[in-house]
C-alpha cells in the first residue's frame, strides 16, 4: 500500500461523492446482488467499490456499468478489457513483460503463453468507462487506473479521490503508487504514461520556422519524459535541413543510416544546441511537474490534431494523460477529455461508427487554439 493511506469509504460518504456525479443514482446494490454479481463473473469488489455500489448504482451511461440490469455480454467484455489490451499488444506493438518465460518466435505462440501468464494476474473491474479498481476482497484504498491496452495510468489515489477529480477536477494532495502486482509494472516503469510510446504525428513542417518548431517540441517531449524513435529525431532533422534550417550538427543528423541511429539522440542534443534552443527551455520552478512545458506541449498536440498530423483519437489521449492529468485537470481542457472519453466509450467502439466523435475533438481542439492561452480559469 501508498503511504498516506485513505480512510475507509463510508456509505454517507459514497452518496456525498455520488451527489457529485451529473448522472442519475438508482437504488444501491444489496448485499445478497453484489455476491451474485461477484459469482456470477467470477471476480471480487474492492471493499471500497462494493461500498459505492451498495450507496447508490449510478446509470443513464454506459459509461457506468450496470451491474443490476446490464447486458451480460457488455458487462464481460468490460472486466476482460484489460487482458484484451495486454494482448493486443503482444500481438501488433511487440509487448513482452519481463516476468514472462522468453518470447517465442511465432505471435500465435507468443499469444498463447501470454494468455496463459495473464490468467493469473489480479483482476481489474470496471469503475466508469475504462477506469479500472483492482478487484480484491475486503481490501480498500487501491488507485484507480485508467487502462488502455498497456497505456496504464494513475488516475485517483482512491475510489474518493478518482471521483474528485474525474468529475470536480480537484487536485490531489499527495501522490499515489500503483498497488497491485502485474499492473505496477506499466504505471511504475512499463510502457505506461512513464515511458510511453512516441507521439504518433506526421511531419507537416512547411517552412523553416515549423521545423524549427517541431524539434523545440521534441526536446520540450523528452524534457517531461516522453521517448522518441530514433527515426524521428532523424525525420525532424532532414524536415529542417531540406527547409533550409543552418547549422554543423544537422547534415549528420539527417544523414544517419539504419546501423547509426544510436547516435541520433547525440546529434539531435548538438542540433539543439546550436540552434539556441537548450537555454530557451523552459525550466521545471512550479509544484506541478514541468507546467510551462506541458502547456506549450498541450498546444503542440492541439495544432497537429486540427492540422491532420495526429488521429483525433490519440492526440486526445495524449492531451488527457500528459496535459489535463497531470496539470491537475484544469477545467478549460475538460470538453476536450470529454469528448475523448466519447470517443473510447465501449458503444462508440463496438457501434465502429467513432468518425464524428473524432470530428469533435478536432473542432474543441480549434476551439481551444483560437482562445488565450493557457486556457486557464
Amino acid at each position: 500500500m501508498y503511504t498516506p493511506s485513505p480512510p475507509r469509504l463510508t456509505l454517507d460518504a459514497a452518496r456525498a461523492l455520488q451527489g457529485t456525479l451529473r448522472t442519475e443514482i438508482g437504488p444501491g446494490l444489496t448485499e445478497q446482488e453484489l455476491d451474485a454479481v461477484e459469482t456470477r463473473f467470477g471476480f471480487t469488489f474492492a471493499a471500497d467499490h462494493r461500498v459505492f455500489l451498495s450507496a447508490g448504482l449510478p446509470h443513464g451511461s454506459s459509461r457506468w456499468p450496470d451491474w443490476r440490469d446490464g447486458d451480460p455480454e457488455d458487462l464481460a467484455e468490460q472486466l476482460a478489457w484489460p487482458v484484451e489490451g495486454v494482448l493486443f499488444d503482444v500481438e501488433h506493438n511487440g509487448f513482452w513483460h519481463p516476468g514472462w518465460p522468453s518470447r517465442p518466435a511465432g505471435t500465435s505462440e507468443a499469444l498463447g503463453v501470454a494468455r496463459a501468464e495473464l490468467e493469473s494476474v489480479p483482476q481489474l473491474v470496471p469503475v466508469y468507462g475504462h477506469r479500472y479498481l483492482p478487484g480484491t476482497a475486503g481490501e480498500h484504498g487501491h488507485p484507480v487506473l485508467s487502462v488502455w491496452q498497456t497505456d496504464i495510468v494513475l488516475y485517483g489515489n482512491d475510489l474518493a479521490d478518482y471521483i474528485h477529480h474525474e468529475f470536480a477536477g480537484h487536485a490531489s494532495s499527495f501522490l499515489a503508487h500503483s498497488t497491485v502486482d502485474f499492473w505496477s509494472y506499466f504505471v511504475e516503469g512499463g510502457p505506461g504514461i512513464d515511458v510511453s510510446l512516441p507521439t504518433p504525428f506526421t511531419p507537416y513542417a512547411r517552412s523553416a520556422q515549423e521545423a524549427v518548431d517541431c524539434i523545440r517540441m521534441l526536446a520540450l517531449e523528452r524534457l517531461i519524459g516522453r521517448r522518441h524513435h530514433p527515426e524521428q529525431l532523424i525525420e525532424a532533422g532532414l524536415t529542417a535541413l531540406l527547409l533550409d534550417v543552418e547549422t554543423d550538427s544537422l547534415p549528420l543528423l539527417a544523414g544517419l543510416a539504419r546501423a547509426e541511429r544510436e547516435q541520433a539522440d547525440v546529434l539531435f542534443d548538438q542540433v539543439l544546441d546550436e540552434l539556441g534552443l537548450f537555454q530557451d527551455l523552459p525550466a521545471d520552478t512550479t509544484d506541478l511537474p514541468w507546467e510551462a512545458a506541458r502547456w506549450e506541449l498541450v498546444r503542440w498536440w492541439l495544432r497537429l490534431i486540427v492540422n491532420g498530423s495526429l488521429d483525433p483519437g490519440a492526440g486526445g489521449d495524449l492531451i488527457t494523460y500528459e496535459g489535463w492529468g497531470a496539470l491537475a485537470r484544469p477545467q478549460t481542457l475538460r470538453p476536450l477529455v470529454d469528448k475523448t472519453e466519447a470517443y473510447n466509450d465501449w458503444a462508440a467502439i463496438r457501434r465502429g461508427d467513432r468518425e464524428p466523435l473524432a470530428e469533435e475533438i478536432t473542432e474543441e481542439a480549434g476551439r481551444l487554439l483560437a482562445g488565450p492561452w493557457p486556457p486557464l480559469g
